[in-house]
């Protein structure tokens, strides 16, 4: 099965094109920056494509090679989450893109969403919930699962809407709270500042995300919304903690530092009932 996995060079894609090679698959990447993707130890295995999807073409799906499957990634601009470039140019560009690859023949898609979508809502959060986006990052990536629903009305495509919660692991960015902590034991720093760490958050490793938007993109029996989460709510301040007694070294935490972020609530996590469905099952291959 040919699939097409747009923003590759990423922190989640670059772990969804591996996941996707050991289970055989013949893989498209797509990403602006072709050395990045040089980087990579499957770098040789894919059949890669560069593009910027800013730059619109007349038939992406003939571009791209008429992939069975898209995994759509790409997203400019994070962690800055409340530039106004997410409504004024992502939003537009990613739409344009998606809306493209179906009019042309792609029959089957999986785009990654945000648990920021619920907004400012505390507590267990289910995928039928209203969405109460509060930044222009969660208003552009609502306003576009709403735009390929509307699409689903007038064309014939398999769609999963994968919401992310957080993630840790390999790769991620520098400006994360775990790429930080773990700079700051490299360099033997005393102090290291935090927030107070008591909001409760869902967090998965980025290998078990990865697993979970593959797996859900190889079935077309669970649709929709799906929340990629654990449904286990955990302290910040516990999670610090773990990782520093997991590295063997110390380090004091001076928490209260940073203020919580005023976009997130202070306690949420995700009801996981359909990707448990999807992990638990033998839906994969079923397309």
């Amino acid at each position: 099965m040919k699939i097409l996995v747009t923003g590759a060079s990423g922190f989640i894609g670059s772990h969804v094109v591996k996941r996707l090679l050991s289970l055989g698959h013949e893989v498209v990447a797509t990403a602006r920056n072709q050395e990045k993707i040089r980087t990579f130890d499957w770098a040789d295995k894919i059949r890669f494509i560069q593009s910027d999807l800013n730059e619109a073409k007349d038939n992406y799906f003939d571009f791209f090679e008429n992939p069975d499957i898209c995994i759509h990634l790409a997203w400019e601009g994070l962690p800055d989450y409340k530039s106004l470039f997410h409504i004024e140019r992502n939003l537009p560009a990613n739409y344009a893109f998606i809306k493209n690859m179906l009019a042309n023949g792609l029959k089957d898609i999986t785009v990654t969403g945000t648990c920021f979508e619920y907004g400012m809502q505390n507590g267990p959060l289910s995928e039928n919930m209203l969405t109460i986006p509060n930044t222009p990052y969660s208003l552009a990536k609502d306003t576009l699962r709403k735009f390929i629903e509307q699409l689903k009305k007038t064309m014939e495509f398999n769609f999963k809407w994968v919401r992310l919660f957080y993630l840790y692991g390999e790769g991620q960015s520098s400006r994360s709270l775990f790429s930080q902590l773990a700079a700051a034991l490299k360099n033997g720093d005393e102090v290291f500042n935090m927030s107070g760490g008591e909001q409760l958050r869902d967090y998965l490793s980025v290998d078990e995300v990865a697993s979970g938007i593959v797996k859900t993109a190889l079935q077309k029996k669970v649709t929709g919304i799906i929340n990629c989460c654990s449904g286990k709510p955990v302290s910040v301040r516990k999670l610090v903690d773990d990782y520093i007694a997991a590295s063997g070294r110390s380090i004091r935490l001076n928490p209260g530092y940073y203020p919580y972020a005023d976009y997130e609530p202070m306690a949420f996590w995700g009801e996981h009932k359909k990707i448990d469905s999807i992990e638990n099952s033998n839906l994969t291959g079923s397309i």
